[in-house]
């Protein structure tokens, strides 16, 4: 059987009455941040890490045992040093609980930060932001005690071609050497959806060949990016890059339906809930279903297929 997780946030808590509310990605713009200052944002972590474990435990309750942080744990993080937070302390043994408490009951637990994390690109100031940030999730999976592998896996997209992909993913490889080891043990990257950018084999000669990191398969990408693989072929090539004690991880979404009375959408944007089989052709993987409803459509999901 394989395991179903899903995304960053939970309906059913998150849209509880307000008093009631369950979420672990509360923020806020920035110039709430430059009026109420750290110690509203320290106030934010802590709320967050401390519904981090009620979901956890609403997802052993309910025999979720796939979930991926919120990169909004703590907002604007990236401005200041975690340390500095008025309540530091309580946020790191508060993670550190949800991150033992997802260890003893074998909850994955994995991460995908922001599409603005642009690794091989030519600007440095870009490049710079995008070590910062992911030093920041590897900092908060250190905090949580939880495995520096791929099973705890920050994820992200290669994210620019500039018209040329050779270089930049040779960019890419260079830039992942500046990343510190909370990172570079944790990192994977995936394929993407526009036919100009890159396809599992891509990421394959380019990337896995050259620094060894896994690949996560993304089957609604691969429809508008395929290369020169089938479906079958692009999945089994991604899960070749993965360590054999390692269960690998790939992303599954379909477009959103007519249902949905919506004709101006993009192919690529995500449904409420997914429909259709996912065919797995034999092998063994974590499925993260990417669409709207959250934990609802992983429910759905079973509902239509395993009855």
């Amino acid at each position: 059987m394989n395991t179903l997780g899903y995304a960053c946030q939970n309906t059913i808590l998150s849209e509880r009455p307000l008093t009631e509310r369950i979420m672990m990605s509360r923020s806020c713009i920035r110039r709430t941040f430059d009026t109420k200052g750290l110690d509203y944002i320290s106030q934010l972590t802590l709320l967050n890490a401390q519904d981090l474990i009620k979901i956890l435990q609403w997802n052993e309750e309910h025999g979720i045992k796939f979930f991926r942080l919120s990169s909004d744990i703590c907002p604007w993080a990236s401005y200041f040093d975690m340390t500095d937070m008025r309540d530091y302390e309580q946020i790191h043994e508060t993670l550190r609980r949800a991150g033992a408490y997802a260890s003893a009951h074998s909850h994955r637990l994995t991460s995908h930060p922001g599409q603005f994390n642009v690794l091989p690109s030519p600007n440095p100031n870009v490049v710079e932001r995008c070590i910062v940030d992911l030093t920041i999730h590897g900092t908060i999976f250190d905090w949580m005690g939880v495995s520096r592998t791929p099973y705890n896996k920050i994820n992200i997209h290669l994210g620019g071609a500039y018209g040329d992909k050779q270089s930049a993913m040779e960019r890419f490889c260079k830039n992942f050497e500046r990343l510190p080891d909370s990172v570079q043990t944790r990192l994977t990257v995936e394929n993407d959806d526009k036919a100009s950018m890159y396809s599992v084999q891509d990421l394959y000669d380019g990337v896995y060949k050259r620094i060894g990191i896994p690949i996560v398969f993304d089957y609604h990408h691969h429809r508008f990016c395929p290369g020169d693989l089938s479906e079958r072929e692009a999945l089994e090539l991604a899960m070749s890059t993965w360590p054999d004690d390692i269960v690998p991880v790939v992303h599954y979404s379909e477009s959103r339906r007519d249902e949905q009375n919506n004709d101006k959408l993009k192919p690529q944007a995500h449904s409420d809930y997914v429909y259709d089989y996912i065919d797995t052709y034999g092998n063994t993987v974590d499925i993260m279903i990417e669409a709207k409803r959250k934990e609802q459509a992983v429910f759905r999901y079973k509902e239509i297929h395993h009855g």
